[in-house]
């Protein structure tokens, strides 16, 4: 029987018990190994279907779900970001458009401060130049008057250093003559 097992097995071992080339090839084991692998196949098929393929499904939809809420919530930010940004250039308009009005209103009133203003100015230049007309009118009169008579003495003198008398009304009425034009 040893003769049997040996020259049975003697293909793909040798005489000591070790493998002849790759064990893995000889074809006496061929039946054992697709036994054997098929064995492995179908556990691992189980193992796979019943434990690691559902663990699996469960984590990655959980991830989706993860990612489609997040996704969603973005977008729900996005949206209130953009309508604060709506609400807020709308209030920087509102702003502008008060400081504008306001700044309208307050170069009206300068304005009619100033009307106010100029006219009691325009005023004072009027009663300051009526007065300063009179003060002239008086003052040409009073210089008329002192120019007539110093044309008055004056001519009397020079008649009476050349030698004549003078009588006041001649010389009154050759003065006023003269003046006249």
């Amino acid at each position: 029987m040893a003769t049997e097992t040996t020259d049975a097995a003697g293909v793909c071992v040798d005489a000591g018990g070790s493998a002849l080339g790759m064990p893995q090839l000889c074809a006496d084991w061929m039946p054992n190994q697709i036994f054997w692998l098929l064995v492995t196949l179908i556990t691992l098929y189980f193992v796979m279907s019943r434990i690691a393929l559902p663990r699996i499904s469960a984590v990655l939809a959980e991830r989706s779900g993860t990612i489609t809420n997040d996704i969603a919530a973005a977008e729900e930010l996005k949206n209130k970001a953009a309508e604060a940004e709506a609400a807020y250039d709308q209030a920087l308009l509102d702003a502008r458009s008060e400081a504008q009005k306001i700044v309208a209103e307050a170069k009206a009133e300068i304005q009619a401060e100033l009307d106010v203003e100029l006219q009691k100015a325009d005023a004072q230049i009027a009663a300051k130049t009526a007065e300063s007309e009179a003060a002239i009118g008086e003052i040409r009169e009073g210089a008329v008057k002192s120019v007539t008579a110093v044309a008055k003495d004056t001519a009397k003198e020079l008649v009476a250093a050349m030698g004549g008398t003078a009588d006041a009304k001649a010389i009154t009425a050759a003065v006023n003559a003269r003046m006249k034009g």
